[in-house]
């Protein structure tokens, strides 16, 4: 009797160790596996954090797919999920104006922000000849006229439209979450190389267009974001609006020269922006005998592609055969 009691006692013990061990891993594999909460405030910095960090992070972009980046205001619900982030990453220019006093009135710390303006060389706003001001019906002293007060000047945020910035922005994001999980070190950055290389595979397609292009010049009938893009492989460019303007109408002056700009330089495909009207590019294209292309500059994508997990990669790679038709 006293021998199965102690057969049965050792049983039990051993079915708890058992226990116990199982237990013990699946915590450990938990916590290993989930280990960062990071969000964004808009579709770059969600698709850079995801890139790098695969499934070893929880990525939520605050910007609605399918929405107006510019025109974002955060909720409560968003301050809340911000404040309880382990990182919180954010372009830093004029559509992000709300960022700072929200990260100073609730005390986040820097460790937990990431500002992307700050991985990179920026450069200040500009206007190209034709381009509608806020101020006026078109009227300005040309390319060499910033777009800035007497107080601040106002630099373009639109740093992602370089794929090369873009690489720097993923290292960025790598070295920032290194610092927060040193222990996913090597898993982030071996994520980065993958991603970077295949970024660098397209900017060396996109040179490979420019270099071999009868022509250097891109016309927006719409707002123009991709001043690192042009800078970044020397084009030349004209459009109706600033970057981060507000405006859709353009005045019959600025819409006259981008129409005989157009004539003049034999250009046949007039470019938009994605997630925009193609009423002004189309009426400059009809004008011109040009026809109507999007460009998309990836600040935002639609509910769709959204869910079909399309990436900035991705983005980039399907506007090589566009630079290509707009640059015959």
């Amino acid at each position: 009797m006293k021998n199965r009691l102690l057969k049965i006692i050792s049983g039990i013990l051993a079915i708890t160790l058992i226990v116990g061990i199982c237990i013990f891993a699946i915590i450990k594999l938990s916590q290993s596996r989930k280990t960062a909460n990071i969000i964004s405030s808009n579709f770059v910095g969600y698709d850079f954090a995801r890139a790098v960090t695969g499934d070893k992070s929880e990525v939520s972009m605050l910007l609605k797919p399918g929405t107006e980046m510019h025109n974002y205001e955060p909720t409560p619900e968003d301050i809340v999920n911000i404040k309880n982030a382990d990182l919180f990453i954010y372009i830093g220019g004029e559509s992000d104006e709300w960022v700072e006093d929200l990260l100073k009135d609730n005390e986040i710390p820097e460790e937990k922000t990431l500002r992307l303006m700050s991985l990179v060389e920026v450069v200040e706003e500009e206007l190209s000849d034709g381009m509608e001001t806020h101020e006026s019906d078109g009227n300005h002293e040309g390319r060499d006229n910033h777009h800035h007060d007497e107080e601040k000047v106002e630099y373009d945020e639109h740093i992602w439209t370089s794929p090369v910035n873009a690489i720097k922005l993923v290292n960025g994001v790598r070295d920032k979450l290194s610092k927060i999980h040193p222990e996913n070190e090597v898993i982030y950055t071996k994520n980065a190389n993958t991603y970077a290389s295949r970024l660098s595979d397209i900017n060396q397609k996109i040179r490979d267009v420019v270099a071999t292009s009868n022509k250097k010049e891109l016309i927006f009938g719409d707002r123009f974001p991709f001043r690192y893009f042009v800078d970044e492989y020397g084009l030349d460019y004209y459009a109706a609006f600033p970057g981060c303007s507000e405006q859709t109408e353009a005045s019959n002056k600025t819409i006259a020269f981008l129409i005989n700009q157009a004539k003049a330089d034999d250009i046949k495909t007039i470019l938009k922006i994605e997630l925009t009207s193609d009423k002004l590019a189309k009426s400059i294209a009809d004008e011109a005998g040009a026809k109507v292309m999007t460009l998309n500059a990836a600040h935002n994508i639609s509910s769709e592609d959204f869910e079909k997990g399309v990436t900035y990669a991705d983005i980039m790679e399907s506007n090589i055969s566009i630079i290509k038709e707009a640059l015959k």
